[in-house]
């Protein structure tokens, strides 16, 4: 017998609002999982990249200067290689203070070196170091002239007026002779030698400078200047 009656679904049973809700609870990683092992590895490679950026501009003027030469372009000075990082050798300032070679970092130099009593070719070098800081213009503040006295004797009253300004440290000449080197032929005293602001020395340049050829001295440096200036300011 057939039923006249609609079939309806079955009504669902009410949900009781005294059962607990349950959470969700999604394990952390474990360490040594390979979860944990991606997420480091991506860390690492983020900070790598950071650091790649940061270094860039160093990179690549350092790259312009000494890789690329446009124009047949050709130093004056000699370019050193390798290049040799500011030693700690001690130093005695004029007033007795004492301190390391190292502490002149984060500043291109263009370093002098003679002894104390200073003779005329000396005063020369001298002469040219300042005139050479001061034909840079506004980027003189990023170049300090440094003369390393190699000896104990008096300086001369008559050239401290001129040496204002400059760094006059003294230090031990065998000491020095484990950094700088002159050209073959020449004395350690008669160049000038220029220091990187990473402190690397980096260039020397010819022996016994005189007025024309300061020139072209002066030109290797206002390259050197242009090529760091994205990186190096003025001031340690």
């Amino acid at each position: 017998m057939i039923s006249s009656k609609p079939d309806f679904p079955s009504q669902p049973s009410p949900v009781s609002h005294d059962e607990p809700l349950t959470l969700t609870v999604h394990a952390m990683p474990v360490p040594g999982s390979d979860l944990q092992q991606a997420t480091t590895a991506s860390g690492r490679w983020k900070l790598i990249a950071v650091l790649l950026v940061c270094a860039a501009p160093v990179l690549a003027s350092y790259f312009m200067y000494y890789v690329v030469r446009p124009e047949g372009r050709r130093n004056f000075g000699e370019l050193i290689d390798p290049q040799k990082p500011l030693p700690g050798l001690k130093t005695l300032s004029l007033t007795g203070e004492q301190s390391q070679l190292t502490a002149l970092k984060n500043q291109w130099l263009l370093i002098s070196v003679a002894g104390a009593t200073c003779d005329q070719a000396c005063q020369q070098r001298l002469y040219l170091q300042r005139q050479l800081r001061e034909s840079l213009g506004k980027e003189k503040d990023r170049l300090d002239r440094v003369w390393l006295i190699v000896d104990n004797a008096a300086v001369d009253e008559k050239l401290k007026p001129a040496l204002a300004g400059s760094s006059v440290l003294r230090v031990q000449a065998g000491e020095l002779a484990n950094w700088l080197a002159p050209a073959p032929g020449q004395r350690l005293e008669d160049h000038l030698y220029v220091v990187d602001a990473l402190g690397n020395w980096m260039m020397r340049f010819p022996a016994n400078l005189d007025a024309a050829s300061a020139s072209k001295a002066k030109r290797d440096l206002d390259r050197l200047m242009r090529a760091s200036s994205s990186w190096d300011k003025e001031g340690r």
